[in-house]
Order: C-alpha cells, then structure tokens, then sequence
C-alpha cells in the first residue's frame, strides 16, 4: 500500500449559520455541500456560497450530470437543481447508518458509516447490486477515472482512501493532519479532492496524486 500525508490546498468557510458541513458533491461548476437542513452551492473560486435549497441533507450528496441525489435519514432523494423539487425517492441501503454518496457507471455509490460498507446501489429503486467491505468507518465516496477512493473517520483519525472495487484492498492512503475530520468526498474529475470538514464548518480541497 502507498501511504502519504494529504496535501490540503485550500480551505472554505466557516460559513454563517453553518456549524456542520456532511455530503460534498461537484456539478462542474459549484461544490454543493449538505448542512443539515439545507443543501448550498458554492463557487470554488471565489469561495462564496450562491444559493441554498431548503431540504434535508444530513449525509452523502451526489450528482450524475443533471440531477443531484442526497441521503437525507433513511432514504435517497433525487433533486432539481435549478429548484430543489424531490423528482423521486428511493431507499437508503444502510437503513439511517448512511453516510458518503456518488455517482459513477449509472450506479450510486452509498457508504455505510459504522458498518464499514460501500454498496453500489441502484438508483431507479434502491436495490443494492453489491457490496464492498472496509476495515474502518466510511464517510465520503467518490470515482475518479475508474478509481474507487472513500474518506474515513475513527477514533479522532480521518484518512482518504484508494481501494480496489472487487476486493476492498487499500491500494493508496492519505492520512489527514490529526484533529481534520473528512466527513464527505467527491472528485473535480481532476487533480483535486472536496472534503466536508465535518464539525469544523468548513470544506477543505485536498491534492489528488496522480
């Protein structure tokens, strides 16, 4: 396994009104982060928040090219961007204990927090198709050129893992500065990783090596 510290390249926030930041997903343009009751828009460039949608985001947020999905306690709900109208609902595999979200292959991708679990999930009904195991609590998820990476967090640790798809071997790991919690994941597509900073308030941008 290659082992490396993670390279935090920039910091956003706090925000106001924010005290915790969950599910983190990347639509091209703004990093969209899920704050409890509400799911925010924000320009990577000059770090403001745009707008916000009024709807329940506790957990993993994703996006596959139109819509944006977010867990929100045990379920999955498929959102209008441009309004924050619920087009579908599906249930969430771990049943409430879900945690990071993404999109990749037609699939959503749903980590299982204390279950240690990543499930590819089908996204018109919910069905899990199958099931990768973990040796530590998962929180974000997110594909990149066919690589599979999850962040986690543990006993006051937060690492941002490669792992193999078939077998859930860690192939790479970044390991956070102590105290810097990754509570979710997601890829520019690129050189670069967006990472809810949990109860910090804040979404940090970490290197991806390449």
């Amino acid at each position: 396994m290659k082992r490396s510290n993670a390279e935090i390249i920039r910091e956003y926030g706090p925000f106001p009104d924010i005290d915790d930041v969950a599910g983190v997903s990347f639509d091209g343009q703004h990093i969209w982060f899920a704050t409890g009751e509400r799911l925010n828009a924000l320009d990577p460039q000059s770090g403001e928040v745009t707008r916000s949608l009024d709807i329940a985001a506790h957990a993993g947020t994703a996006f596959d090219g139109e819509h944006l999905f977010q867990i929100a306690d045990a379920v999955i709900r498929k959102i209008d961007p441009r309004n924050g109208e619920v087009i579908a609902t599906i249930p969430a595999p771990g049943d409430g204990g879900d945690s990071g979200l993404a999109w990749a292959e037609g699939s959503l991708w749903v980590g299982q927090h204390r279950g240690r679990k990543i499930h590819q999930v089908n996204p018109e009904t919910g069905d899990v198709l199958r099931t990768i195991e973990s040796d530590r609590f998962v929180t974000g998820v997110t594909w990149v050129d066919g690589e599979l990476w999850h962040g986690t967090w543990e006993d006051s640790e937060s690492d941002i893992r490669r792992i193999d798809p078939e077998t859930g071997e860690v192939l790479e790991r970044l390991d956070m500065p102590s105290g810097t919690d990754v509570s979710g994941l997601e890829s520019d597509g690129g050189e670069r990783f967006f990472c809810g900073g949990g109860s910090s308030g804040r979404v940090r941008v970490v290197r991806r090596p390449r």
